[in-house]
């Protein structure tokens, strides 16, 4: 059976581990494993500008002996002139895994439905679960085990990012708290499929409005551009709204005092993150963007050849 990595909850808690260690290893003996050897080419699709994700599957694709392939959604015209199940029967003749950064969570499942490869989820509008295996590598680095651990998610919870703390968080067994103002709650159902998972692994998944108290002894401090893709013609609006949840130091001195912080970047000083603690001793950000090349390339091999 073809497996896909959609959300960040497609992994059990003993699968997210083993992509985890394999990740690990992988960046101790960065041209080891060639399971794209061949070479094997991998469809990379792209419909929101990037620059890590581009960078770090390509350069990640190449590590693994294999050949990255650009496809410009656009072009393409993906659900325009090609129908998004015709692109899937057409891409996987030609590559051994799709990879799509996009915006509906729905056409990358469809995409999924249709191709006979590995698709995978470089983003959508609700989940960045490649992202999240880079920050969850991060904090293992940094802070040793993941389970027990607590995490503060400051700002937009309704956004991709706040979906994939609470389900790949819940997964590892951290204690996730996400503090966002009145209307910008995620969505209910993935916080409810959070808590069943951290019922099974010892972790929790809170909402808690009072950003102070959502950082107060937190291990792990993150937070998320407020102005997403497709978001731009609310920055104004949502720089009042989330004035404070911002990451600054004064916040950051209420948290455990070996704390680190986390942000996906692009970063906006002065707004989401102060620049202080951007720059500062506690930000881990860029072995977290390096960690991109790292979990993606883990997650191809795993993909391709150990699921049944």
């Amino acid at each position: 059976m073809t497996r896909h990595f959609l959300r960040d909850d497609d992994l059990s808690p003993a699968e997210q581990a083993r992509v985890l260690d394999l990740a690990a290893a992988m960046k101790q003996a960065p041209y080891d494993a060639k399971p794209l050897a061949g070479p094997r080419t991998v469809a990379m699709i792209f419909d929101k500008p990037t620059l890590r994700t581009q960078s770090s599957f390509a350069a990640g694709i190449a590590e693994l002996g294999g050949n990255p392939m650009l496809v410009d959604g656009a072009l393409a015209g993906i659900g325009v002139r090609e129908s998004v199940a015709d692109v899937a029967r057409i891409l996987d003749r030609q590559a051994s895994a799709i990879v799509w950064r996009t915006y509906a969570q729905a056409r990358l499942e469809e995409m999924a439905e249709h191709a006979a490869v590995p698709v995978v989820n470089a983003l959508t509008d609700d989940f960045h679960p490649c992202q999240l295996l880079a920050d969850l590598l991060t904090i293992r680095e940094h802070r040793g085990e993941l389970a027990g651990l607590t995490v503060a998610f400051l700002g937009d919870g309704a956004c991709n990012m706040g979906n994939s703390w609470l389900l790949a968080g819940a997964t590892a067994g951290l204690h996730v708290r996400v503090s966002s103002p009145e209307g910008y709650e995620p969505d209910a159902a993935v916080v409810a499929t959070a808590a069943a998972i951290a019922a099974g692994t010892g972790g929790s998944a809170v909402l808690e409005r009072d950003p102070q108290a959502a950082a107060a002894g937190a291990d792990v401090v993150v937070t998320d551009t407020w102005i997403s893709m497709g978001k731009e013609e609310e920055a104004a609006a949502r720089a009042e709204v989330f004035g404070p949840y911002a990451v600054t130091e004064s916040l950051l001195a209420l948290a455990d005092p070996a704390a680190i912080v986390l942000h996906c970047l692009p970063a906006y000083r002065g707004k989401e993150i102060e620049a202080a603690v951007l720059d500062g001793p506690r930000s881990v950000v860029w072995d977290e963007a390096e960690n991109r090349r790292h979990v993606q390339k883990a997650i191809l091999a795993w993909l391709l050849e150990e699921p049944s």
